[in-house]
């Protein structure tokens, strides 16, 4: 008999994502979702699949996973987000480790996601193969990382498998300009807080080694204008990192003295 595996689920007004997200791991032995208090049909949609949908407060990337880590039963956790979906490839590759019980010699799997963004599956560039760690022995595997990002390790021996999880990761440019805004005010946030200095050589030169790297190194220019898009865009994300950050310190530093008279 097969150990138990526990798809866990993050989630936050996903209506229109999570539906899929929810039929692509129907085959895991338990579906748990974690919704930060959505106002759309999010947690209507999940009920319909487990009744194991908890609402709590957003801790973060980070902290949001840890937590639902904690609530889940099963001996394997297998970590994913509402915007993304388990592949048939991925799922029938999963299964075939554990009924074959080649499963008990390793701590974790590690697996390609593939993006899809403006009607396109992204095939280069620095967007594939993004390899994520997200099957794990729940005992064995810790999430960290720092915020935005989480990255999820394991103390022991990882297989990398070869069939892809799915990402739909934003809805059109407007989306991803969006998200790019929010995610380098939390990376510009976390460096002040780790008194990181700013440095006027990685405002200048890093959003250009970030566009070159993606667009030409990792062949982003094969996946057409979309590659593009996506390479110029990263960049810039890099740039508003550094300039926020530059921001922060002049705030910081700038800020009025307590007993300063104001003009």
């Amino acid at each position: 008999m097969r150990e138990k595996i526990s798809a866990c689920i993050t989630a936050g007004n996903e209506e229109k994502n999570i539906r899929r997200c929810l039929e692509s791991v129907k085959w895991a032995d338990e579906i748990l979702v974690v919704d930060s208090f959505s106002t759309d049909q999010t947690t209507t949609i999940c009920r319909e699949y487990t009744n194991l949908v908890y609402e709590h407060r957003w801790l973060g990337y980070i902290g949001q996973k840890n937590l639902i880590k904690g609530l889940a039963s099963g001996p394997w956790i297998l970590f994913i987000d509402a915007d993304e979906e388990i592949s048939p490839a991925l799922r029938d590759e999963i299964l075939e480790e554990f009924n074959s019980g080649r499963s008990s010699a390793f701590a974790g799997y590690e697996f390609p996601r593939m993006v899809f963004y403006l009607n396109k599956w992204i095939r280069h560039g620095e967007w594939y193969p993004d390899v994520k760690m997200r099957l794990f022995k729940k005992e064995l595997g810790t999430c960290g990382g720092k915020e935005p990002h989480d990255r999820t390790t394991v103390d022991g021996p990882v297989k990398r498998l070869k069939n892809d999880i799915f990402h739909y990761t934003y809805e059109n440019i407007a989306d991803q300009i969006a998200t790019l805004n929010k995610f380098s005010s939390i990376s510009a946030a976390g460096q002040e807080d780790e008194n990181i200095k700013f440095r006027l050589i990685d405002l200048m030169f890093r959003p250009f080694i970030r566009f070159f790297r993606g667009y030409f190194f990792k062949l982003g220019f094969l996946d057409g204008l979309p590659g593009f898009v996506i390479a110029f865009t990263s960049a810039f994300g890099v740039f508003s990192k550094y300039a926020k950050l530059w921001e922060l310190k002049q705030v910081t530093n700038n800020s009025p003295k307590k007993n300063e008279t104001k003009p």
